[in-house]
C-alpha cells in the first residue's frame, strides 16, 4: 500500500512542473491575447481594455499564475477565443471518440503484438521468427495515412464490408486497425526479445522437468515475467493515442482531440492550445502512474525494491 499511496502522491510535483512550463511557454509568446480573440475586428481602446480586465490579463503575472494552477485543478480553463465556449465542454465533448479510437487501437495492437512476439519468441531464428519479425517490421514503417487510405479502398470502397466514416463499433474497426497495426509492430519485437531471455531462465528449464505442457509454460511462467518491458512500451503508446492521433483522426474524418489540437493552433485559440496540452500532460503523467502501479501487480518483486 505504501508503494501505490507513494506513487500516486509523486504525481503532484510532476503536474505542477508541467503545468508552470505551459503557462510560462504561452506567456512569452509574441502577441496580445485580445488581439487574437478580436480577430481583426475593429474595436477601441476602451473595449479592448475591458477584455483584458475580464480576462484577468490586467493582473500581475504571479497572481495569474495562481489562478491558472488553481483553474487547473478545478478543469476551468477559461472560454475559447473562438466559440466563446468553455473549454472544458468543448474537450469534453471530443474526449470520447479520442478514447474509443485509443482503446481499439489498443486492442489491436496488443493481440497482433503478443501473438507475433510469442510466435517469434518460441522459435527464434527460425522461417516463423522471420515472418513474424517481417510482419512487425511493416507495421512500424508502413506510414498510418497510407495503410488507412489502402484499408478505405480494399474493406470500404471495393469489398464494402464496413463503413468508411461515422460512429459507433463498424465504424471503429478500420481506424482501430490502422492505429494497431503501428503499435503492434513495436510491441511483438519487444515481447520477442523478452520472451527469448525468459525462455533460458531456471524457472522455465523447472516447469518443463515437472512435466507441464509447453502451451501453459509460456503462458503462465514465460509470457508473465517478460510482459514489464512490452508493458512500457504499451503505456506510452496509449498515453499518445490519448492525446490524439491526428493522422487517423484526419483519414477517416472522425472528431477528436488531435484534430481539434491543429485546429486550435492554426486559428490561434490559445485557451483551447493551453487546455488541451494541460489535459495531455495530466493524461500522460496518470497513464504512467498506473504503469509502475501494473509493474507492481506483474512482478511483486518490483513493489517490494522501492518499498
Amino acid at each position: 500500500m505504501q508503494y501505490f499511496v507513494t506513487r500516486i502522491l509523486g504525481v503532484v510535483p510532476v503536474l505542477v512542473f508541467t503545468w508552470t512550463l505551459v503557462f510560462v511557454v504561452l506567456q512569452v509568446i509574441p502577441g496580445d491575447p485580445v488581439n487574437l480573440m478580436l480577430a481583426g475586428v475593429p474595436a477601441s481602446e476602451e473595449v479592448r481594455q475591458r477584455e483584458r480586465e475580464r480576462l484577468g490579463l490586467d493582473r500581475p503575472v504571479a497572481e495569474r499564475y495562481v489562478g491558472f494552477l488553481v483553474r487547473a485543478v478545478q478543469g476551468d480553463l477559461g472560454e475559447s477565443f473562438r466559440s466563446r465556449r468553455p473549454v472544458g465542454e468543448m474537450i469534453a465533448e471530443q474526449m470520447w471518440p479520442t478514447i474509443e479510437l485509443a482503446v481499439g487501437g489498443l486492442l489491436v495492437g496488443l493481440l497482433l503484438g503478443i501473438v507475433l512476439g510469442i510466435l517469434a519468441g518460441i522459435r527464434p531464428n527460425s522461417i516463423v521468427d522471420s515472418v513474424c519479425m517481417a510482419l512487425a517490421l511493416v507495421g512500424v514503417s508502413l506510414p498510418s495515412f497510407w495503410i488507412g487510405m489502402l484499408l478505405i479502398y480494399v474493406f470500404g470502397t471495393v469489398l464494402m464490408v464496413v463503413p468508411i466514416t461515422g460512429r459507433g463499433l463498424w465504424a471503429l474497426i478500420l481506424p482501430s486497425i490502422t492505429v494497431g497495426l503501428f503499435i503492434a509492430g513495436g510491441f511483438a519485437r519487444l515481447v520477442r526479445a523478452s520472451i527469448i531471455e525468459a525462455m533460458g531462465q531456471d524457472y522455465i528449464r523447472t516447469a518443463r522437468a515437472k512435466g507441464l505442457p509447453p502451451v501453459k509454460v509460456v503462458l503462465k511462467h514465460a509470457l508473465r515475467n517478460a510482459m514489464i518491458p512490452p508493458v512500457t512500451l504499451l503505456g506510452i503508446q496509449f498515453a499518445l493515442l490519448i492525446g490524439g492521433a491526428v493522422v487517423t483522426e484526419n483519414v477517416f474524418a472522425r472528431p477528436g482531440l488531435g484534430t481539434m489540437l491543429v485546429d486550435a493552433v492554426l486559428t490561434k485559440d490559445m485557451p483551447l492550445v493551453q487546455a488541451l496540452v494541460v489535459y495531455k500532460t495530466a493524461a500522460y503523467v496518470f497513464i504512467n502512474v498506473m504503469i509502475d502501479i501494473v509493474y507492481a501487480i506483474i512482478d511483486p518483486r518490483v513493489r517490494l525494491e522501492r518499498s
